[in-house]
């Protein structure tokens, strides 16, 4: 047993401490538990109670994900992608997209004042959809091949995507308030620097395994490289990767509070994520 104030630890395994839990129960497992199924991940006496359903042990899992298991993953690489291509068959048509969706705190645009300041909220979300560069986009989908698909089936389809725009909205706040106000940016880095915050929140919880501080200990070393990348590349914007990145942590520090171990954790986990967002969007708004 565990509660908001002790450390989760796995139900078959109560010396291994454990942020996942069941998705069907709520009950904390460890990694050795953990089973993936098409609805998500169960603990082994939900997997057998599921009867005839097709369950693969999550680290016997190969192959990428499909739509059926990672719905959120797939639509955001198809509409990310197909976004990009649309910007490449004008260079006019790419200059309005930037101009009006990209992350842009205040600037003139002609003579109109254009940009988040002025009540142009939806700049937040819309940045991370457009990207600069073919290796920019591939870079970014690459990521999120690698690090969405399993934080999805985990925690839910609706949760995942509410932590994916908190992020970007998590990226564009920190640049909002503390970087140039004329300066456009555009990219999924927010986002996808959230998903990796969640995933080093959940190995900093599981240190105590010998999984949690292996993954622990990459996850890490993928944090210092990409922190270290503005220091060469001049243009990536710093502030965005460590706003989404908190954001990533705090979504995934509420979700342990709020939702571990209930029986409708991932109606909880995608109310306080989308909260998160909401939280973000007005906070931008009224400063």
């Amino acid at each position: 047993m565990s509660d908001a104030t002790t450390t989760p630890v796995c139900y078959r395994h109560p010396d291994r401490q454990t942020y996942l839990s069941c998705s069907e129960c709520g009950r904390s497992i460890c990694p050795d538990c953990s089973y993936d199924a098409p609805v998500g991940q169960k603990c082994p006496e939900c997997v057998k109670a599921a009867g005839r359903q097709r369950v693969v042990n999550a680290r016997q899992v190969t192959g990428g994900p499909s739509f059926q298991t990672s719905p959120v993953v797939i639509s955001l690489i198809i509409i990310n992608v197909a976004i990009f291509v649309i910007g490449l068959t004008s260079p006019q048509l790419r200059a309005d997209l930037f101009t009006n969706f990209g992350s842009l705190r205040e600037a003139f645009d002609g003579e109109e004042l254009i940009g988040i300041a002025t009540g142009e909220w939806w700049r937040a979300l819309t940045s991370a959809f457009l990207h600069d560069g073919v290796m920019h986009i591939l870079f970014n989908m690459y990521f999120l091949y690698i690090f969405g698909p399993r934080l999805e089936q985990q925690v839910g389809s609706v949760a995942f995507s509410g932590i994916y725009l908190a992020s970007a909205a998590g990226g564009t706040f920190l640049s909002f308030l503390y970087g140039p106000p004329n300066v456009l940016s555009v990219g999924a880095s927010g986002a996808l620097f959230g998903l990796f915050g969640a995933w080093l929140y959940a190995a900093y919880r599981q240190r105590g395994s010998a999984a949690g501080s292996a993954m622990l200990n990459q996850l890490g070393a993928i944090l210092l490289i990409n922190m270290a990348l503005p220091l060469f590349i001049p243009r990536i914007d710093w502030r965005g990767h460590l706003g989404g990145l908190i954001t990533g942590v705090v979504v995934a520090f509420l979700w342990e509070r709020i939702a571990s171990r209930r029986p409708n954790a991932r109606l909880l986990r995608s109310i306080t994520a989308y909260a998160v967002l909401i939280l973000l969007i007005v906070l931008m708004a009224v400063l």
